[in-house]
């Protein structure tokens, strides 16, 4: 891996890089003393990894990344600081950081966070890879048919990881139905009657129905669910990524993203409120958009 490490205090990029080389982490390709002499190099060499010093003369780091980011830099950023607290850190991630390095320089925290910002993007190119690869498969079926709205339904449920899901199928059908009856983005019916009308379908007696249309609610419950851990892995491994940026904001409730977020980091267990409503309501609006 290449890195480009910005920092004023030249004790810091000295103990910077000797670290990283002497870990095998991999090369230190450049250094500046502040964001306004970094951006320029930084764009022309285009390293994998930019250390970056939050505090610098000319231009502070949170600036100096906002600008790389303004010109498509693509690699992922890393912020040395010695002042920390929460309303920088999240003005931080908001402009692109991925991980905090504390100063006084630890050279156990720096190899802990850049051999977990190396896994990070190595996953990151790879779920690249996989999604150029869905991409093409899908513009390659384009091709050869007009696409209805079941297909636009599953691009998008593909797009967060759930096509496969068991209530992938009942969210497909409440779209289709909604559809049928044409029924305005708001206010849509209460939810309880697309489930009965859905399971009305498949059963007969009202008891069957009612068992049936339970069952549906926690089937599409369990499905938004697993998209809501999907986008937050995404979310973890780029938050900039442009379908996390999407769905995230606009499907779910993102707090409840950014709680999976913080539970996938500390590995613990993935726990969120599932708003079913406003999913159907957003997702409904997308392919009324796409059909008409």
């Amino acid at each position: 891996m290449r890195y480009f490490i910005v920092d004023d205090d030249r004790a810091s990029r000295v103990m910077l890089k000797q670290i990283i080389e002497d870990s095998g982490l991999g090369t230190v390709i450049g250094e500046a003393r502040n964001g306004e002499d970094a951006i320029p190099q930084i764009l022309m060499t285009q390293p994998e990894f930019v250390l970056i010093d939050l505090l610098m003369p000319k231009l502070d780091g949170i600036a100096t990344v906002e600008q790389l980011m303004q010109n498509r830099f693509e690699g992922q950023f890393i912020m040395i600081s010695q002042v920390v607290n929460k309303e920088m850190v999240g003005e931080a991630y908001e402009q692109g950081i991925d991980f905090f390095i504390h100063k006084p320089i630890n050279r156990i925290e720096v190899e802990n966070v850049l051999k977990k910002t190396t896994e990070q993007f190595r996953l990151k190119n790879s779920l690249l890879v996989i999604r150029q690869s869905l991409t093409n498969i899908e513009l390659s079926e384009q091709k050869t048919h007009k696409a209805t709205s079941r297909d636009h339904i599953q691009s998008i449920l593909n797009d967060m990881g759930i096509v496969g899901e068991i209530g992938s199928e009942d969210i497909i059908a409440i779209i289709e139905t909604l559809l049928a009856h044409q029924h305005k983005i708001a206010p849509l019916p209460p939810l309880k009657e697309l489930y009965e009308e859905i399971a009305a379908v498949t059963k007969a007696t009202p008891d069957e129905i009612l068992k049936e249309s339970k069952a549906i609610e926690q089937r599409v419950r369990r499905t938004i669910l697993a998209a809501m851990i999907n986008l937050a892995n995404l979310g973890v491994v780029d938050y900039t990524n442009s379908e996390f940026e999407y769905y995230a904001p606009r499907y779910f409730d993102f707090k409840e993203i950014r709680q999976l977020m913080t539970q996938i980091e500390d590995h613990d267990n993935r726990k969120a409120k599932v708003n079913i409503k406003k999913f159907i309501q957003v997702l409904y609006s997308d392919i009324l958009t796409k059909v008409n």
